[in-house]
């Protein structure tokens, strides 16, 4: 692939820019030159900056009239001590540029470029009493495939969010979310509410980067008006799912390393390469193919893998080994959306057993979109609350997660290896394939729309069930052993493992 082609600072911009770059460009010499001017400073020389500093947006609240626009939960989440807000964020966001051919590896260097206004909002979950905050504020690049906002780590992670006391901020970071998209299936935030959302202003993708940079630092300095109504931010993780994931992994590799804006990141089902770097209306910067991590981050990365991502999505072929900094976890018996993250979770308030128990449903919204063949029921949202828990205390404390094994492919990385029953080998066990009441897939089905994502299901019928388990004790038991197992792992939580296994009796009940 040919390096893409490097843009030009205008002026005025390019004289104050420049010296900025000057430092970007010796990004990695700048530990040794700040302990260089310590050493030999007389005590009257500004210590040396690692990192650009952040611009600080506007915060102001929304119009007095109409609804906040994002699908999330159904029940009150003032029965969790919380509340939902929402505001509108300004300011002057930038565009950036390579300074080096940008390679598989990840490491890239990059400079800010051209300029431009934007206002977009947020929406925030926080704790409603500070003494139940944990200090930690989760950012979700909020997701546009379908045309409007969506917010899939929220979705599959909030009974663990709640619980935990944990801050949530979805960021409306691409211009999909705001005007829309001609092939977009959902109305974007203009189009669904005029009055409400009609002075947004997105200036495109390629200020994307900057714009989420800057949601950091007005949680992190906050100005009259406070996105988190007095709590105090002292970690914040950023989180990206499919096409937000793709556009977290370029962050990482290009934007991190200049401005340090969050303590970790959560990759949450990508695909191979990721983001471009700049797009039009800019002059295009386009990716590898192929993109790692760069491994030379200063602060914690997971991503979280599901089988849909890896051999589907071609994940497969960016694979990376764990360090100290990265953690990849491949769960078995998982798809990129299911049952839970499309249809049943948002009713989930963390108590009900029946949200873990493996139904049979082709159809979301009522039946807006109806797939051939019923949507994966599997065990994501669980496995993903444990991995947000391990992210938060890798974060916090510095625990390293531990390390998961990897989905069983064949040699020539084109299918997966299936035991007897015809769920996927290797990557992180639960009851749910290792006591399984179904066949659980994560790779591509029939129907319109984005069906092919949503992985399968297929319930063992009662014959199946007696020849695996004999009957409803042994099948309880055979649950409850492997949730242990996976508890003792650190891949499920002893709350949601409580459930898990609470629901075994209601799945048998169901033959």
């Amino acid at each position: 692939m040919s390096s893409p082609v490097l843009s030009t600072l205008s002026s005025p911009e390019s004289s104050r820019a420049a010296s900025a770059l000057r430092v970007a460009r010796n990004l990695f010499l700048l530990p040794v030159v700040a302990v260089l001017s310590i050493a030999c400073s007389d005590g009257k020389d500004a210590p040396v900056s690692e990192f650009l500093p952040i611009s600080q947006p506007t915060v102001e609240m929304p119009p007095a009239t109409g609804l906040i626009g994002l699908p999330t939960v159904s029940f009150d989440v003032a029965a969790q001590g919380y509340m939902q807000s929402e505001y509108f964020v300004s300011g002057t966001a930038t565009a950036f540029t390579n300074l080096n051919a940008l390679g598989t590896d990840g490491n890239w260097q990059v400079e800010p470029a051209s300029t431009a206004d934007y206002k977009t909002r947020v929406v925030v979950y926080r704790p409603m009493n500070a003494a139940d905050f944990s200090g930690t504020v989760l950012v979700e690049w909020l997701n546009v495939t379908s045309g409007a906002d969506l917010a899939p780590s929220f979705n599959a992670a909030h009974t663990g969010i709640f619980r935990d006391g944990h801050a949530w901020v979805g960021v409306s970071a691409q211009r999909v979310g705001i005007e829309g998209s001609p092939t977009g299936l959902l109305p974007p935030l203009k189009q669904s509410d005029p009055a409400r959302y009609g002075s947004l202003v997105h200036p495109g993708d390629s200020f994307s980067y900057d714009l989420f940079s800057q949601i950091a630092q007005a949680l992190r300095a906050p100005g009259d008006i406070d996105i988190l109504g007095g709590l105090t931010a002292d970690k914040l993780i950023a989180f990206g799912e499919s096409q937000s994931a793709g556009r977290m992994v370029t962050y990482l590799n290009a934007v991190h390393p200049l401005y340090n804006a969050y303590d970790g990141y959560m990759v949450y089902s990508r695909g191979d390469g990721s983001s471009p770097l700049a797009q039009e209306p800019q002059t295009l910067i386009p990716v590898p193919e192929n993109v790692l991590v760069r491994t030379d981050l200063n602060v914690p990365v997971m991503t979280f893998q599901t089988e849909t991502d890896l051999l589907l999505l071609g994940y497969v072929t960016d694979r990376q080994e764990d360090t100290d900094l990265f953690r990849l976890w491949e769960v078995a018996g998982t798809a990129h959306a299911d049952q839970y993250t499309t249809v049943s979770g948002f009713d989930d308030d963390g108590s009900d057993p029946v949200f873990a128990v493996v139904a049979e449903n082709n159809a979301i919204a009522g039946g807006l979109l109806t797939c051939e063949s019923p949507l994966n029921n599997g065990p994501m949202p669980w496995v993903f609350n444990a991995a947000v828990h391990a992210l938060v205390e890798w974060v916090n404390n510095g625990t390293l997660p531990p390390v998961s094994d990897r989905l069983a492919v064949s040699d020539d990385l084109s299918t997966f290896l299936y035991d007897d029953v015809g769920n996927v080998l290797g990557g992180i066990r639960t009851s749910y394939v290792d006591a399984p009441a179904a066949v659980l897939s994560g790779e591509g089905q029939g129907g319109g729309g984005f069906c092919f994502l949503f992985g399968t299901t297929r319930l063992l019928d009662a014959a199946e069930m007696a020849a695996l388990y004999v009957d409803k004790a042994g099948y309880v038991q055979a649950v409850s052993d492997a949730t242990d197992d996976a508890v003792a792992r650190g891949f499920l939580l002893p709350p949601d493992a409580e459930r898990i296994k609470a629901a075994a009796s209601l799945q048998w009940d169901r033959l």
